[in-house]
């Protein structure tokens, strides 16, 4: 894959999983999967599951098995690079055969997480050193950890910014807007590009949330009030996304995007923004690589909100590894996933934010560092709660139906108002919250 993973989820899959915990899978050999206390006394056979064919295919992944083995030479360790990795790993977790090491599906609700992986301790010892662990845990105990983070952000050319006599980023949506219109009268950029028609760019939408309120506990109010309440963060994003439309400052058929086509027309000039994130920087600078323009030319903004003169910006982590429940090498798993996040080096060559709390900040960040945005690590003790009222409410806030019906209302193909729309997107919230009583 070469592009983050969006969540997903669906109510069938969720069945399938529910089904597997009274069968064959979810048994408990051991929930532990402790630290080993001497390398070379470690001892097994792992198979790996991972979503990166790209560095399976390429042989990265067997490089960092080679360089594992010179701590760790008892264990022999072999990938298993799977295309469609949320579909293949949802079917094989019907049985015990689920990997040694393998990454969450999105599609495993958080509070069954103890019957198909081994704990990696207690949030209280973990959390002392990693981000991400409130992602991971269930009554006290961790069960992944991702070894990669990334934060959310606008991917913009500043030289077709410069251009438009635009150099500081703005700090309100009236701005974003007034300098796309700049861009479009004084440049032959596309100001923005809404990747409509590839569906998944339109999710990372959802990260706006804690970034415009600049609120640690941003997750927690999607569980317990409104997401389109004025002046809700989700609001707020879903709003700049119709406005950007509905000025005519996006592509001008959504419906003919193209994702692979997108990099090197931003990299070039010819599209001057995009919502996405930090993990994108490295991709759309290769990218300008490739087509002979200046990688320098690719900038990263935070979404154009601040609190008490300072922007934010909320960190999330990639996909968490874990160890299968069932594995006979639990001891073996652990020192692979402790390695891989502790010393690999994965986070810094894929230019990611680490989760070790004391690394420095990747260079793709270094103009947030600068300007002092914030970053924002989530509490996401009510995580669990909001899938599942996502799910009963069939919003979808991790998926892109609505805001793809959000674009569709903004260019005209849909009948409706802005506010009737998000109105009634926050009904369908409160009837999911009244009937699971949240």
């Amino acid at each position: 894959m070469n592009r983050r993973t969006t969540l997903t989820g669906s109510l069938a899959l969720l069945a399938l999983l529910a089904s597997a915990c009274t069968g064959t899978g979810g048994s408990s050999k051991g929930a532990d999967a402790k630290a080993p206390d001497d390398p070379s006394k470690v001892k097994g056979s792992l198979t790996v599951l991972t979503h990166r064919t790209d560095l399976v295919q390429d042989g990265t992944m067997k490089k960092y098995a080679a360089e594992f083995n010179e701590t760790y030479p008892g264990v022999k360790v072999e990938f298993d690079g799977l295309t469609d990795y949320e579909g293949e790993v949802k079917i094989r977790m019907n049985t015990e055969n689920y990997g040694d090491v393998l990454m969450i599906p999105a599609v495993v609700e958080k509070k069954d997480y103890p019957k198909f992986f081994a704990s990696l301790g207690t949030k209280a010892e973990r959390a002392a050193k990693y981000r991400f662990t409130d992602y991971s845990t269930v009554d006290g105990k961790v069960y992944g950890q991702s070894p990669v983070g990334v934060v959310p952000g606008f991917i913009y050319n500043k030289r077709v910014w410069s251009e438009a006599g635009v150099t500081d980023w703005p700090t309100t949506p009236a701005e974003f807007l007034d300098d796309l219109k700049a861009i479009r009268s004084k440049t032959d950029a596309v100001p923005y590009y809404t990747n409509f028609k590839d569906m998944w760019p339109l999710t990372q939408w959802t990260n706006v949330n804690g970034s415009v309120g600049c609120d640690p506990h941003a997750t927690t109010k999607l569980a317990e009030g409104d997401p389109w309440a004025e002046g809700a963060d989700l609001r707020v994003g879903d709003t700049l996304l119709h406005d950007i439309v509905r000025g005519g400052l996006a592509e001008k058929d959504p419906t003919t995007t193209n994702w692979e086509g997108s990099k090197p027309k931003l990299a070039k000039g010819e599209i001057a923004t995009m919502w996405l994130g930090s993990w994108a920087v490295v991709q759309m600078r290769d990218a300008a690589k490739q087509a002979g323009a200046d990688p320098a030319d690719i900038g990263f903004m935070p979404f154009p909100a601040q609190r008490d003169g300072t922007f934010c910006a909320v960190t999330s982590p990639d996909y968490q590894q874990a160890v299968n429940v069932n594995s006979d090498n639990k001891e073996a798993a652990r020192a692979w996933i402790d390695w891989f996040t502790d010393k690999s080096g994965y986070a810094e060559a894929n230019l990611a934010l680490s989760p070790l709390k004391d690394a420095p900040l990747p260079a793709v960040l270094e103009p947030y560092e600068k300007a002092g945005v914030k970053l924002l690590d989530l509490e996401d003790s009510k995580g669990a709660e909001v899938k599942s009222l996502d799910n009963r409410s069939e919003v979808g806030i991790y998926k892109p139906d609505y805001r793809q019906e959000l674009v569709d209302l903004a260019r005209g193909a849909r009948k409706g108002g802005l506010d009737d729309y998000l109105g009634g997107l926050g009904e369908r919230w409160a009837e999911a919250r009244s009937a699971l009583g949240s």
